[in-house]
């Protein structure tokens, strides 16, 4: 996604460096390398974060080397990652002290929004730093919210994602029963998508996957099992019962245990039609 992200800004004009751990990764963004994480603080004035989960962010700002040794007053980061509201909070407050703003920027629509520049953004943290680097998110998104303080942004992502993983999750079950029913799925798709059972998965995701196209390059099951839990820590520091998502996590568990956690996560139909026999829901694939 971060080099999706890179390519979109600088096809739009703007001067951008990038640096990520894997090497190869940074050449296949196509955009010119910082020799380190700090040597590319030091050289811009907004720095995008791109990155799994708080895991990762916390010691890229915190760490030697990291954004808080070499970051400077008047700088802005956006964090575009999926974490931990609670450790953005903090994160927020370590920048604040050394002049430095952060907007944590969720953002959604997958691969083909990040290319196509259509991503939405879900932004917390000042309003005024936002509208600051505004038109650098333009550039990847066609959509962009201020959710309100510190901290909101990456909460209404994970709140988002939930409802994400629940709707792929099911789909994929009643596509797996559809199938072993007889029905014909690209009409039960077409009844989903005028009833009130339409969403996400069966607009976006489902029309391609019985076509046999799984929209490779998009969220890995591993992915999304971690964007699940955090969900599930959210919710319980904020005191709110949750009750569906024990289905969500048992679902993607199967994935992960069969094998499909580094594949998309839209191959999660095939870890539940693994346990219903085999069953595949495009033409070629069939029953085994």
């Amino acid at each position: 996604m971060g080099g999706r992200i890179s390519r979109r800004i600088a096809d739009a004009g703007h001067s951008i460096v990038g640096f990520d751990t894997d090497p190869v990764r940074a050449r296949q963004a196509g955009i010119p390398a910082a020799e380190s994480l700090s040597a590319l603080v030091e050289e811009t004035d907004v720095v995008l974060l791109s990155l799994p989960d708080s895991r990762v962010i916390e010691p890229v700002v915190r760490g030697e080397g990291g954004i808080l040794q070499s970051c400077r007053a008047g700088q802005i980061v956006v964090d575009l990652s999926t974490a931990a509201p609670s450790s953005t909070v903090a994160l927020h407050a370590e920048l604040a002290a050394h002049g430095v703003e952060l907007v944590d920027a969720g953002i959604s629509g997958g691969a083909a929004a990040a290319e196509q520049g259509t991503l939405t953004i879900m932004a917390g943290g000042s309003e005024e730093a936002l509208e600051t680097v505004r038109p650098l998110l333009e550039t990847f998104s066609s959509r962009i919210y201020h959710l309100g303080a510190p901290g909101a942004g990456h909460t209404a992502k994970l709140l988002n994602n939930f409802l994400n993983g629940v709707s792929l999750a099911a789909t994929s079950e009643v596509m797996i029963a559809a199938r072993k029913a007889g029905l014909d799925l690209r009409t039960l798709l077409d009844v989903l998508n005028s009833s009130s059972g339409v969403n996400f998965a069966t607009q976006n995701r489902f029309p391609a996957i019985v076509e046999g196209d799984y929209l490779e390059g998009g969220l890995t099951s591993n992915l999304m099992m971690k964007d699940l839990l955090a969900y599930v820590d959210l919710v319980r520091d904020l005191g709110v019962p949750t009750l569906n998502s024990a289905g969500c996590v048992a679902t993607f568990g199967v994935a992960l245990g069969r094998g499909y956690g580094d594949q998309i996560s839209n191959r999660v139909v095939d870890a539940l039609g693994d346990l219903a026999g085999g069953v595949r829901l495009h033409a070629e694939g069939g029953e085994g």
